[in-house]
């Protein structure tokens, strides 16, 4: 099944080190060949010689060790690994990875890493993992691209009860396995994708926006990428980073959205329509910021950008999202009539889980020839993965 596949796997200083032994028993009998990376720390718990009983290849742990050939080791292994699975990762290597920090073998080969996947399994206490730092650097990474595969809930090794606990080994084998397994199926294809909100200036310092994170845009773009697509993002106010491994535009203003799509719509295969533009504009902007007690806006409504590819689109695929709080499907399924799509991704923001800024999503996906097909919640890096298999099958 992973035959011929290199796998890289990071190895880092916690009780959980013990199961990554399974994690490469098990890789190796899918016939991957595996390259462990063990910190200092990690070395602690489990003996390197044991992950070299269990590779049949040598453990790597310091950086200046003497080199078996010319190749430079962390970029030898940064180049061969089709994959980059660290089980368990401590918040601290994820934050020295966060911030670009790369002060042993693990984090400068991760770093020297530019076209492999990379996994993350966090594995701490439980308020390490809830402190907002942590959370902070985990949703940089997966702004970047990384994936995760979080803790479960359960007793730790420090007594508490809660979450923090590394996912099974044969939850993170069969991750690596999806991630693997991935077919180019968009090889060539040219994709513009819209994510984030716009906003609207009232006056100099002052705008209308909403809560739109661009999380679910950049998870879409991500995975197009992986699949072979030509990329192209163009992006609002957004609360993660945007991965610089393909194009990206970045705009203000719902007008500002909408001359780039326009712009583009002729030279792509699909459109996907993730973004959040503003519904209104104020009809003046100040230049200067008000200063009145009270202030009151007369809105004019903003263009409908999803409206106006629907009508030049030709045989291209047009996808749209429909963030909804009540009539969920029946909203939805109006909007892709009347905005002639192909495709509609609907959501209703009041559930839990569902809403913005947040990792998970729970969607439905409608077609023009009346599937309706729900989904429950998961990970919006694997909702991307069920958005473009629909996608693919208009």
């Amino acid at each position: 099944m992973l035959k011929g596949k290199n796998i890289l796997l990071g190895v880092t200083g916690g009780i959980a080190c013990y199961k990554s032994c399974e994690i490469v028993s098990r890789l190796v009998k899918l016939g991957a060949n595996v390259d462990v990376i063990m910190t200092n720390n990690a070395t602690k718990f489990v003996a390197p010689k044991t992950f070299e009983s269990l590779s049949h290849r040598p453990v790597v742990t310091d950086t200046f060790s003497p080199v078996q050939s010319f190749n430079i080791e962390h970029i030898s292994l940064a180049q061969k690994a089709d994959l980059i699975l660290i089980a368990p990762a401590t918040a601290n290597v994820i934050g020295k990875i966060a911030c670009g920090i790369a002060d042993d073998m693990l984090t400068t080969t991760v770093m020297a890493s530019t076209n492999s996947i990379k996994l993350i399994a966090p594995a701490m206490n439980t308020g390490m993992f809830n402190n907002m730092i942590f959370q902070f650097n985990m949703n940089t990474l997966k702004g970047y691209g990384y994936h995760f595969e979080e803790p479960t809930s359960g007793r730790l090794a420090c007594g508490d009860v809660g979450v923090g606990k590394m996912q099974e080994p044969e939850i993170l084998v069969e991750r690596v396995v999806q991630l693997l397994s991935r077919t180019r199926d968009l090889e060539g294809k040219k994709v513009l994708i819209t994510c984030g909100g716009t906003e609207e200036a009232i006056d100099a310092v002052r705008v209308i926006t909403n809560h739109s994170s661009g999380k679910m845009g950049i998870a879409i773009a991500s995975e197009c990428h992986a699949r072979g697509a030509i990329v192209k993002l163009v992006y609002g106010s957004v609360s993660v980073c945007i991965p610089n491994e393909f194009s990206s535009v970045y705009v203000i203003s719902t007008d500002d959205m909408y001359n780039v799509v326009m712009d583009n719509t002729a030279d792509s295969d699909y459109i996907i329509m993730a973004a959040a533009p503003s519904d209104y504009k104020p009809v003046v902007c100040s230049n200067e910021k008000i200063k009145s007690k009270t202030i009151t806006l007369e809105l004019v409504k903003n263009v409908d950008i999803a409206r106006a590819v629907g009508k030049i689109k030709g045989d291209k695929k047009l996808i749209i999202f429909s963030a909804e709080t009540s009539n969920l499907i029946e909203n939805a399924s109006n909007k892709l009539v009347s905005k002639n799509a192909d495709m509609v991704v609907a959501n209703d923001v009041t559930v839990k889980g569902a809403g913005f800024n947040v990792d998970t999503n729970i969607v439905t996906i409608i077609n023009t020839i009346g599937q309706v097909v729900p989904y429950d919640i998961m990970p919006k890096t694997e909702v991307a993965t069920v958005i473009v298999d629909s996608m693919l099958k208009l």
